[in-house]
């Protein structure tokens, strides 16, 4: 499903009007203007699935960032919003060919990580909290404890209980389980998986930061899936060789001036990891 058609960035001659009918003396830096202009980058044109590709300090973040703005769309970490941005944001302008549906939204590194880091910090506690419960088990089991009054009743039902449950069961009992256990690429996969859904525009910022090649895979699964059968639209920034091989992706190179269409087996990064296994061919036999 198409949602967002195009959309189009304020040009070099729009940026120098705006700047000199401006009156503020204090700011801290002029971002985002003069970041894609630099490359003559005035309009993107999408498709189902389009990518962003170049190196650092090309414009794919902000690119992403201006239209998250433009479109309203969810987001859950800061960004890099200076004095400038709404203004910036203010001038450009969208063709949306259906109505952006409400659960669609931007996903950054830093909500990756920030989700890998809570579900982490959340088994800490637990973890913590079990070994309490260990000590208050052998605590409960061989005590000589005597109910006195009904405000002993609680801690009458944990004796009771430690005495006819082992260790480990009583502890169950009295405590969540761990969240699963996983590796910081099977975090990241299940973040991607919770958060699109159906019939949505999901701008993905690198999603490949935290996976490894075998994931990386499984999310382009995913994602053509999600674009193929589910009504979602994608504009992701990546390096990975990869998302760059999508099926159906226009890509983008900003690190060309001006901007242009280009073929995945013609990026640069690509072509580095080809002719490294080329060189290496004969060891793989």
């Amino acid at each position: 499903m198409m949602y967002l058609k195009s959309f189009t960035f304020p040009d070099a001659d729009m940026e120098f009007d705006f700047f000199m009918g401006i009156r503020r003396t204090c700011y801290d830096s002029y971002y985002p203007f003069k970041i894609l202009s630099h490359h003559d980058l005035d309009r993107l044109d999408f498709d189902i699935v389009t990518i962003l590709y170049g190196g650092n300090g090309s414009g794919k973040s902000t690119v992403l960032n201006v239209i998250a703005e433009k479109t309203g769309i969810c987001r859950d970490s800061i960004y890099n919003r200076s004095n400038f941005f709404p203004d910036y944001v203010k001038m450009c302008r969208m063709n949306a060919e259906e109505e952006i549906p409400q659960n669609s939204r931007i996903i950054t590194s830093d909500d990756v990580f920030d989700y890998m880091l809570n579900i982490r910090s959340l088994n800490e506690g637990i973890d913590l909290k079990r070994e309490e419960l260990f000590d208050e088990y052998l605590d409960a089991k061989y005590s000589h404890f005597q109910m006195k009054s009904m405000a002993d009743y609680e801690q009458l039902k944990k004796v009771n209980n430690s005495r006819r449950k082992t260790q480990s069961r009583f502890v169950r009992g009295e405590l969540m389980d761990n969240v699963r256990e996983r590796s910081n690429g099977e975090s990241a996969f299940l973040y991607f998986t919770e958060k699109i859904s159906e019939d949505g525009l999901y701008l993905l910022d690198e999603p490949e930061n935290s996976l490894s090649p075998k994931r990386q895979m499984e999310l382009v699964n995913f994602l053509e899936e999600s674009a193929r059968f589910f009504g979602c639209q994608f504009i992701i920034s990546t390096h990975s060789p990869f998302l760059l091989s999508m099926r159906g992706a226009r890509i983008y190179n900003l690190d060309n001036n001006p901007v242009e269409i280009e073929r995945w087996t013609d990026l640069e990064n690509v072509r580095t990891y080809y002719d490294f296994f080329k060189i290496h061919e004969k060891e793989f036999l």
